[in-house]
């Protein structure tokens, strides 16, 4: 799959489904991706410690094998979504968004790139760009992908001042820092399911699918059944954990049945959640 086809399957009401990239560095890992039956993968550089050349090498790497590279960026500031367009990122979430104008500016920058300065607040205020430029740039981020994080109780109420700033493809919910905000950390009560329905419901009538990056199976599969399309599930590391524990502990069910014994490993999820 590439952006456009992921593009063109969410804006007609379509599902397409991905995982977090927290821990991987070494490009080769997306061989993994490639036969993992996802559509996408969110590079993390929030939360995640990576250099430029890394995000670069893991986002062509991810097109080469047909895995869409989305690159959340480390925060509201516009110069960032430009790094990670530069790096050949097919698109960018855009974390932790409360104000309107670092929305607007970082979907500027996303529609714009590479206009910058003065140049660029002319074009935000459509008194600069030339036809001939303006057609180039259109057609150059047509494919792009854009997705504001709403994560707070702050943005939750400003969700609508938000979406009228448009030239985004999607939203984002975190549920750490959301479930953080509305006073019950990691608890995913009826009132946080209740906003991401919420949220859900009136970014549809805007034509804007929802992402929602939930950990396990079951709070992945309610993300759905709230109507977030744009499914984000776990990250690369804790999947393989995981399917290890799964494995080793079926391993070890075997062999202490054929040879006796005490065989019970130590089975726990490490992995942080971000």
């Amino acid at each position: 799959m590439n952006a456009a086809e992921l593009k063109s399957r969410l804006k007609s009401g379509g599902t397409a489904f991905g995982c977090m990239v927290t821990l991987v560095r070494n490009p080769r890992f997306a061989t993994v991706f490639a036969g993992g039956g996802i559509d996408y993968v969110v590079i993390d550089t929030e939360h995640s410690s990576r250099d430029r050349g890394e995000v670069a090498d893991l986002v062509w790497t991810l097109k080469a094998v047909g895995v869409v590279p989305i690159v959340r960026v480390a925060s509201t500031i516009p110069y960032l979504v430009a790094v990670a367009l530069d790096a050949g990122a097919s698109g960018v979430l855009v974390p932790y968004c409360e104000r309107v104008e670092d929305v607007r500016e970082c979907v500027a920058v996303a529609n714009w790139h590479p206009l910058k300065g003065e140049n660029l607040k002319k074009a935000m205020a459509g008194t600069h760009v030339s036809d001939a430029s303006r057609e180039y740039l259109a057609n150059r981020h047509k494919d792009g992908i854009v997705i504001i994080g709403i994560e707070s109780e702050p943005a939750y109420r400003n969700l609508d001042r938000i979406m009228d700033v448009g030239g985004m493809d999607a939203l984002f919910i975190g549920p750490n820092d959301m479930s953080t905000s509305l006073g019950t950390p990691d608890k995913f009560d009826q009132r946080y399911w209740d906003v991401c329905a919420d949220i859900v419901k009136r970014a549809e009538v805007r034509g804007l699918p929802t992402m929602i990056h939930h950990q396990t199976p079951e709070t992945a599969m309610k993300s759905i059944e709230v109507g977030a399309r744009f499914v984000l599930y776990s990250s690369e590391g804790r999947l393989l954990q995981r399917q290890m524990q799964s494995d080793f502990t079926a391993l070890r069910t075997a062999a202490g049945k054929r040879f006796g014994g005490a065989t019970a490993g130590k089975v726990k999820d490490t992995i942080e959640t971000v």
